[in-house]
């Protein structure tokens, strides 16, 4: 729960690393609470409305670019590759193969290796 409360402090940082657990970590719980929140609100709007999940999607929006745009980063990737959410299919398979990908060790472009940093 430290890797998503993480990412939600640091909600528009852009600038420096974040590791894979960080990254997946904040993927996983994001993934939890939307579909928790889809099947609430299954259960308060009969007519299929998805008011609360999409007020929480919005809210973690900035974040989830943020933490995207910092592991493209930690690959020694440029931000301006998230750009490539807007091809279909393979823009996402893609973005999806980068933020599987390892780090590069030791310092690079972006800053130090947050491996070496201490856990949230």
């Amino acid at each position: 729960m430290n890797w998503y409360l993480n990412v939600l402090k640091n909600y528009a940082v852009i600038d420096g690393r974040a590791r894979r657990t960080e990254y997946w970590m904040f993927a996983l719980i994001n993934f939890i609470v939307i579909f928790i929140l889809s099947i609430i609100d299954a259960m308060i709007f009969r007519e299929g409305v998805q008011v609360l999940m999409w007020v929480y999607q919005l809210a973690v929006l900035v974040p989830a670019i943020a933490v995207a745009i910092r592991r493209l980063h930690d690959i020694d990737k440029s931000g301006y590759w998230y750009l490539l959410i807007f091809i279909p299919i393979l823009g996402w398979l893609v973005l999806l193969f980068f933020a599987c990908t390892p780090g590069t060790s030791g310092q690079n472009t972006y800053g130090p290796d947050p491996i070496g940093q201490p856990n949230p």
